[in-house]
C-alpha cells in the first residue's frame, strides 16, 4: 500500500477551485456575490477577451481592512458565519470562504481596496501564493482584477468552449444577478462595450426592460402573494408572449438565483393550458425563512434543498393564475363572459325556487320537419305535445329509411366504413414486407442492368427509395383519407402528409437559396436581451439564407426589411418563433439548422384540419408519393399506416 501522506496548500486550493471555478463566468458570480454582500450600491464588471484574459470587478461596498487581506485569501475563512447555528441561518449569498482562494490558485488576483475612502491597500496573488501587499490611495470600496486564468491548469483551459460561448455564460449570470437585485446598479463592459446597465432604482419592470426589452417589459404581470413562511412578488410575461425554452425563467430566492425544477413546473402550471407547450418569461423573487432553506448542498450554491417546497408551490400556481385572471378580467372579451361559478350558483339558485316548470323533454321525443320552422301565429303548448305523440313507430322508420337512401346517394360509391378503429398498430413495415418486396425487386429498374448490383441494405432504405404506391382515393374520415393499393387499405393524417410536403419545399428553396420574399415599406423592429443579441449577432450571414433581411441596430436591437413568403400568418409573430427555435437549437452545422426551421415553418403553416375535395385530396396522394419521406412528417409523426388483408383478417378475428 502506498504511503499516506497529506495534500499540499496549493494543490488542495486547486482541488476546491475545480468544484466553484469551472469557467469565468464562475469568477464574475462569486465577485460580484461578495461585493453584493458587501453592501454595495453599485457594481462595475468588466472583461478582456470573453474573460479569459481579464476579469474586474469594482463595486462601493465596504472594502477590506488591511490586516484581513491574508485571511481573505483563506480557504473556509469568512466573515458571514460564526458557528454551527448561522449555516442553518445563512442570509448571504457567499458564506463558504472558497471563492477568493479558489480563483487565486488558478490565476493572477489583483485586489485594491479601501475602508474609509481616504487610504487604499494593494495586494497580488498568483497559484495562491502571496507576491505583495503595499499601500495605495482609492476611493471606498473594492476592485479585484483577475488575469490568465487557468495559466496553470492548461486541462481546464483547454476545455472552455469558444470566446462568444463563455461571454454569454458571463452575460447570462449577470443578468441573473441585476434581476435578484434592482436596488443595485450593474454594468456589464466587454472589450470596452457596454453590454447592460441597470439604474439600481428598485424598479424590476425597468430591469427587465433593460435585459429583455422595452416591449417584454410592457407585456408582463405583477405578481404577488403570501403565506405566514414565504413572501412572493415577481413579474410574469402574459399567456401570449412565450418563449421556446425554460432559459428565461428566473427563480431567486433571498435574493439568490437557484434551480428548481419543481418550483418552475408550479409557474407553469398558473397558466393552465394557456402556453400551448411554450415558456413565459418570468422573475419571481421569494423570501423566505433561512431556517426553511439548505444552501450548503452545492459548491456553486446554484442548488438548495427546501422545507415546506410543496407549500411553496402552490403559493406560486395560485399567484400567477390571480395575475392572468386579473389581466382576463381587463379585457373587453372577457367582460362580456360571466364568471363560470356565478353562472353555477345562478342555477343552483333557480333549481332551489318552488314551483318550477318541469322543461325536459319526454324520452320518446322526436321533432318534425315541419317544426323546425316556426308556424305562423301563436300556438298552443298542449296542441305541440298532441302532434308529437301522435307520430307513430312505423312512421319513424320510414323517416328513417328515406335518410339512408339519401346519405347513400351522397356519399362516395366507394366508401369504406371501419366499423372498429384500430390504435395499437402505427407502423408501416408489416410481416407481408418481404413478400411485397420480392415483387417489386422482380421489376424494373431493380429486375436485371446495372442497377440490380447495388443491392438495398435495409428494409428502411427499400422504403424510402420505393416511396409510396400510387394509390386510389377510398373516401374522408375525420381529417383523415382512406386509400386502396393492390388489396391493401392505406390510412392517411393529412396533417402530417401535408406538413411533410411543405417540409420538402421549404428545404428545397432555403437549400438552393431561392427564397422569394416579401419586401416591407416601414422596417420590424426586434428587441432582444444581451444574451439572446449576442448569439444573433452571429447569425446574420444564416438568417439572410433564411430569406430574413436582418441588420444590426445597436442597443440590443435588430431591423427586418424583408421576410420569405413561405412564412404564412402574422410575421411578427412568426419570425419570434423562428428566432427562438434558432436561439433554443443545439446545432452547429448550418444544413441542420436548415432542416430544423423548415420542420418549424411547415408545422405553423399546417396546424390544422381542412375539408379537401376530391381534387384536392387525389392530388395530395398523387404528391406525397415523390416526398423525401412520405411516411412521416419532419418531426417523426406518422403520416401514414398500411393494413394488408392479413392484417384485417387480424383485426376483426377472422379464421378463428
Amino acid at each position: 500500500m502506498a504511503k499516506i501522506h497529506e495534500l499540499s496548500e496549493n494543490l488542495t486550493n486547486q482541488i476546491a477551485a475545480g468544484e466553484v471555478i469551472e469557467r469565468p463566468a464562475s469568477v464574475v458570480k462569486e465577485l460580484v456575490e461578495n461585493a453584493i454582500d458587501a453592501q454595495a450600491s453599485r457594481i462595475r464588471v468588466e472583461v478582456q477577451h470573453s474573460g479569459l484574459k481579464q476579469i474586474s470587478v469594482q463595486d462601493n461596498g465596504s472594502g477590506i481592512a488591511p490586516d484581513q487581506i491574508d485571511l481573505a485569501f483563506m480557504r473556509h475563512a469568512t466573515s458571514k458565519i460564526q458557528d454551527e447555528h448561522d449555516l442553518f441561518n445563512i442570509a448571504t449569498l457567499g458564506f463558504r470562504g472558497e471563492a477568493l482562494a479558489s480563483i487565486a490558485a488558478v490565476a493572477h488576483v489583483e485586489i485594491l481596496t479601501s475602508t474609509d475612502g481616504q487610504t487604499a491597500t494593494r495586494a497580488a496573488f498568483a497559484g495562491g501564493v502571496k507576491k505583495f501587499q503595499e499601500d495605495a490611495g482609492s476611493a471606498k470600496g473594492t476592485k479585484i482584477t483577475v488575469g490568465d486564468i487557468f495559466y496553470n491548469t492548461p486541462a481546464r483551459l483547454k476545455y472552455l468552449k469558444s470566446p462568444k460561448t463563455e461571454l454569454l455564460k458571463i452575460v447570462d449570470i449577470v443578468n441573473r444577478i441585476a434581476l435578484g437585485h434592482p436596488e443595485i446598479s450593474l454594468t456589464l463592459a466587454s472589450d470596452g462595450k457596454v453590454l447592460l446597465r441597470t439604474p439600481g432604482n428598485g424598479n424590476l419592470k425597468q430591469d427587465v426592460a433593460n435585459i429583455y426589452g422595452r416591449k417584454v417589459a410592457e407585456k408582463m404581470l405583477t405578481v404577488e402573494n403570501e403565506d405566514p413562511d414565504f413572501t412572493l412578488y415577481g413579474l410574469v410575461s402574459e399567456a401570449n408572449l412565450t418563449r421556446s425554452s425554460r432559459n428565461f425563467i428566473s427563480i431567486l430566492l433571498n435574493g439568490r438565483y437557484i434551480k428548481n425544477y419543481q418550483l418552475s413546473s408550479a409557474l407553469l402550471d398558473g397558466y393552465g393550458n394557456k402556453l400551448g407547450g411554450k415558456y413565459p418569461i418570468a422573475v419571481l423573487a421569494i423570501e423566505a425563512d433561512p431556517l426553511l432553506v439548505d444552501v450548503n448542498v452545492h459548491p456553486t450554491k446554484e442548488e438548495v434543498r427546501l422545507s415546506k417546497e410543496k407549500e411553496l408551490s402552490r403559493l406560486i400556481t395560485s399567484a400567477v393564475t390571480e395575475a392572468l385572471m386579473d389581466e382576463d378580467e381587463a379585457s373587453p372579451l372577457f367582460q362580456l363572459t360571466p364568471f363560470k361559478d356565478k353562472t353555477q350558483l345562478d342555477q343552483l339558485e333557480f333549481n332551489l325556487k318552488p314551483n318550477v316548470v318541469d322543461t325536459r323533454r319526454p324520452d320518446a321525443f322526436q321533432l318534425e320537419v315541419s317544426q323546425v320552422a316556426e308556424p305562423e301565429g301563436k300556438t298552443d303548448i298542449t296542441n305541440k305535445k298532441e302532434t308529437e305523440t301522435k307520430e307513430t313507430k312505423e312512421t319513424v322508420e320510414k323517416k328513417e329509411n328515406k335518410q339512408e337512401e339519401k346519405e347513400e346517394k351522397t356519399s362516395a360509391p366507394e366508401y369504406v366504413d371501419l366499423n372498429q378503429v384500430r390504435e395499437d398498430d402505427q407502423y408501416v413495415l408489416t410481416k407481408s414486407w418481404d413478400q411485397h418486396v420480392k415483387e417489386q425487386t422482380a421489376l424494373p429498374p431493380f429486375a436485371g442492368g446495372e442497377e440490380a448490383a447495388s443491392p438495398v441494405t435495409s428494409k428502411a432504405d427499400q422504403l424510402l427509395r420505393q416511396h409510396l404506391p400510387a394509390l386510389r382515393l377510398l373516401g374522408q374520415m375525420g381529417g383523415y383519407l382512406l386509400a386502396e393499393h393492390g388489396g391493401d387499405l392505406y390510412l392517411l393524417d393529412q396533417v402530417a402528409a401535408r406538413r411533410r410536403l411543405e417540409y420538402d419545399q421549404i428545404l428545397a428553396s432555403l437549400e438552393k437559396d431561392e427564397n422569394y420574399q416579401q419586401g416591407l415599406l416601414e422596417p420590424l423592429v426586434f428587441d432582444f436581451s444581451v444574451y439572446d443579441y449576442q448569439k444573433l449577432k452571429d447569425q446574420l450571414p444564416l438568417l439572410r439564407q433564411l430569406g430574413l433581411e436582418m441588420e444590426d441596430f445597436g442597443q440590443n436591437t435588430l431591423l427586418m426589411h424583408s421576410y420569405p413568403t413561405w412564412l404564412k400568418g402574422e410575421v411578427t409573430v412568426q419570425v419570434r418563433e423562428l428566432l427562438d427555435q434558432l436561439l433554443s437549437s443545439r446545432e452547429n452545422d448550418g444544413k441542420s439548422l436548415l432542416k430544423l426551421v423548415a420542420a418549424k415553418a411547415a408545422e405553423s403553416n399546417v396546424s390544422r384540419r381542412v375539408n379537401l375535395t376530391g381534387a384536392e385530396a387525389a392530388d395530395l396522394l398523387l404528391r406525397l408519393q415523390t416526398a423525401s419521406d412520405p411516411y412521416r412528417d419532419a418531426s417523426g409523426q406518422v403520416a401514414v399506416v398500411r393494413l394488408s388483408q392479413n392484417d384485417l383478417s387480424k383485426l376483426f378475428k377472422k379464421g378463428k
